[in-house]
């Protein structure tokens, strides 16, 4: 903005108005232009850049309050003045709610309306200066989508730099959210390799009889159901990255295979006996203390050493709360297009709660709390009313610790417990109260454990396999 002259569109259906308001501006030194009726000012809008509109309301084949609507969704930060002889205060009301900046009446003082305009203009600058400086600050202390200035996080970006050139094993470490694959990402796109495929894992999400075909495929005939050959995810990763999450819940028997392909770089699909070889940089991630898992013999040794070469620790936000307003940033400007949202950041308040709030559910939970309060939110502001109760609380109750938890309505048992409604039948009704006292279970025990699936089930006192199973069929696996 203050690097160019501002042009001003004039919208009115008599000419020596349009004639007196353009001499004012140009005066001023703005660039004006001007038309006679609000369908071709839409016209006009649609196709050139006005950084303001000063509006007539009643014109001939298009009104005024019709174009300013319009205009606003052609251009949700364009800047409307509406005149006009028939001005009312419910009328000027109604102009302001439509998105129009102010309202003045005919006949109007030249002067009152070079002030109204400089004051417009000058709350465009800043609101775009506001919105440089935001993002130049995104983009100094980001690495990809990674979002962060803190000491932690910077130690981070060194260590990408520092392999970026090599193809040594990455182990990242951290609890679940706080955003692991964004590094392996950085990594595998940062490197020479970036051109390369990027093939991502979650050994817990898939059943452990399947897991062994879907990373080193299989051959037709091989086990029932292997009616034609399939590539596995290494094979689909030459020439790229693999990116191996929740490596800590592979099975021991796997852990061997995979130890195999990292020495020799070959790989055999089930049901062959040939051996493939493979191009490829390995990245794994837990949220599991892989030196506890080998001391208990969980996790292989050897494996360990050969793909913690680089370790990575991706610190909780909580860690980190000088991130805070940069993540909300962030997530701000990532959804303001998606939503439809035309956002300008937190008030004061509720930024207070969210730098209080200890963040369990770590940078996917805020990105989630971000997305829905920008829903939520009746103005170019989040404010704390629009917050989530339990973070306007300053805390979160147990249930909401554990990963991709959902919305805490899903717990609610009061319908399902209406003694004023029988509808279901008895048998439905119980399986569905059992089901959701399960749910809410589980994840309380994985908040407990910080997603730790073997602590987990030892909690719940079930086999690893039935927690797996149970967490498929209530979704709480992270996504």
């Amino acid at each position: 903005m203050a690097s160019k002259t501002p042009r001003i569109l004039i919208v009115d259906d008599e000419p020596n108005i349009r004639f007196v308001l353009g001499e004012l501006l140009s005066r001023e030194g703005y660039q004006t232009d001007d038309c006679g009726d609000g369908l071709t000012a839409v016209e006009k809008i649609s196709k050139e850049h006005f950084d303001m509109v000063i509006m007539d309301l009643r014109m001939p084949r298009m009104d005024g309050m019709t174009a300013l609507k319009k205009a606003r969704e052609i251009r949700p930060d364009i800047i409307v003045l509406m005149i006009s002889a028939h001005g009312t205060e419910k009328t000027a009301v109604e102009a302001i709610e439509n998105g129009a900046y102010d309202y003045i009446s005919k006949p109007f003082d030249l002067n009152e309306t070079r002030i109204v305009v400089r004051r417009a203009l000058e709350k465009l600058r800043l609101s775009e200066t506001v919105s440089d400086l935001r993002r130049q600050t995104i983009s100094r202390f980001a690495f990809g989508n990674i979002i962060g200035q803190s000491a932690a996080m910077r130690e981070v970006y060194h260590l990408i730099e520092r392999v970026k050139d090599n193809d040594v094993s990455v182990l990242v470490t951290g609890e679940s959210g706080t955003g692991k694959e964004l590094v392996a990402a950085a990594v595998h796109h940062n490197s020479p390799r970036g051109a390369g495929p990027f093939i991502k894992v979650n050994t817990a999400a898939i059943p452990e009889t399947l897991l062994e075909s879907e990373l080193f495929g299989h051959e037709r005939g091989a086990f029932t159901g292997a009616v034609s050959q399939k590539i596995g995810k290494f094979e689909a990763a030459n020439s790229g990255t693999i990116f191996l999450d929740e490596i800590g819940d592979m099975s021991l028997p796997l852990q061997a295979k995979l130890l195999r392909v990292l020495q020799e770089r070959e790989i055999e699909r089930v049901g062959s006996t040939k051996t493939v070889k493979v191009d490829i940089r390995v990245v794994c991630a837990t949220n599991r203390d892989l030196g506890k898992c080998v001391e208990n013999g969980s996790f292989r040794e050897d494996l360990y050493y050969r793909i913690n070469v680089l370790p990575v620790f991706l610190p909780p936000i909580r860690k980190r709360k000088e991130d805070i307003p940069l993540l909300i940033d962030h997530f701000i400007d990532q959804y303001n297009s998606k939503l439809g949202c035309n956002i300008h950041g937190v008030e004061p308040e509720a930024l207070e709660l969210l730098m209080g709030y200890p963040w369990p559910g770590n940078v996917r939970e805020l990105e989630n709390i971000v997305q829905r309060s920008m829903l939520m939110t009746g103005g170019e502001t989040i404010t704390a009313s629009v917050l989530p109760p339990v973070v306007r609380s300053g805390g979160a109750s147990e249930t909401s610790l554990a990963p991709n938890s959902g919305p805490l309505e899903d717990l609610d048992l009061s319908s399902l417990l209406n003694t004023n409604n029988f509808e279901l039948p008895l048998a439905e009704r119980l399986t569905k109260i059992s089901d959701h006292i399960e749910r809410f279970l589980i994840r309380a025990a994985l908040a407990r454990t910080g997603g730790h699936r073997q602590e987990t089930a030892d909690l719940l006192r079930i086999s690893r396999k039935s927690l797996h199973n149970k967490m498929v069929r209530h979704e709480l696996f992270d996504e």
